[in-house]
């Protein structure tokens, strides 16, 4: 039951233009490089006697905002689709647990997120090479950037879900995520423990694994939090 969900879920958005708004993440973040580079890449060259760090920290500076604002409209649209055709009704009647429905929608909103990284990732390889910054490539610093804001997010995801699906109302989750984009941009002002600051992989430990570690713990608390709560609200 739960494959035959999750086919339904993705042939939900087939028309809806989450696909288009997975790619969009990644390829804004490389494209405001590829302005940044084209414009002025001598000087930015100039600035770091390491050219492929240098550019990852490029990279990574807007890569936490770019998913805390997809998490926000991937998850708000996701809801929004149940809501205007009353499908929710519908998905509980059928033989399912309400805690099926909810870990379907989870799972689908995190492949997306989970292909958006990836896409990131080989983008900012292909660019990196593209502009010939070093035959040494940081492989596994480009993956770090690429996969450790996805994992320090899932909280982020888990709450976004949690309520876009118990508030029909969908401006109050959207709301929640402008606030999580405002407090990701402060991010270094932030205290550890606020899971908006975590996709940045910063901390006072100095320790980015640390953030994907906590990402993944608490995400999966305010998952189950989150689905709970579901399973005990009646449907409308």
């Amino acid at each position: 039951m739960m494959g035959k969900l999750l086919t339904s879920d993705f042939l939900k958005i087939k028309r809806k233009g989450l696909w288009f708004l997975t790619a969009l993440g990644p390829i804004g973040v490389v494209a405001l490089q590829m302005v940044n580079y084209g414009v002025r890449k001598d000087y930015l060259l100039e600035q770091s006697e390491d050219d492929w760090g240098y550019y990852l920290l490029n990279i990574h500076s807007f890569t936490p905002l770019a998913i805390v604002l997809g998490i926000a409209i991937l998850t708000s649209f996701m809801a929004s689709i149940e809501n205007e055709t009353n499908a929710w009704k519908q998905l509980i009647a059928l033989p399912v647990s309400k805690f099926t429905v909810y870990l379907s929608k989870f799972s689908v909103l995190a492949i997306l997120l989970l292909l958006s990284s990836a896409l990131l990732t080989i983008l900012t390889l292909a660019y990196g090479v593209f502009l010939d910054l070093g035959d040494s490539i940081p492989y596994s610093e480009i993956m770090k950037y690429g996969f450790y804001p996805y994992f320090a997010a899932l909280p982020i995801l888990a709450l976004q879900l949690w309520v876009a699906s118990v508030f029909h109302n969908q401006g109050i989750p959207i709301t929640i995520g402008i606030f999580g984009v405002m407090f990701t941009y402060s991010a270094y002002v932030l205290p550890d423990w606020m899971i908006w600051k975590w996709p940045s992989l910063m901390n006072e430990w100095d320790e980015p694994l640390m953030n994907v570690m906590l990402g993944i713990g608490i995400g999966v608390l305010l998952y189950i939090v989150g689905m709970l709560d579901f399973a005990r609200r009646d449907v409308k």
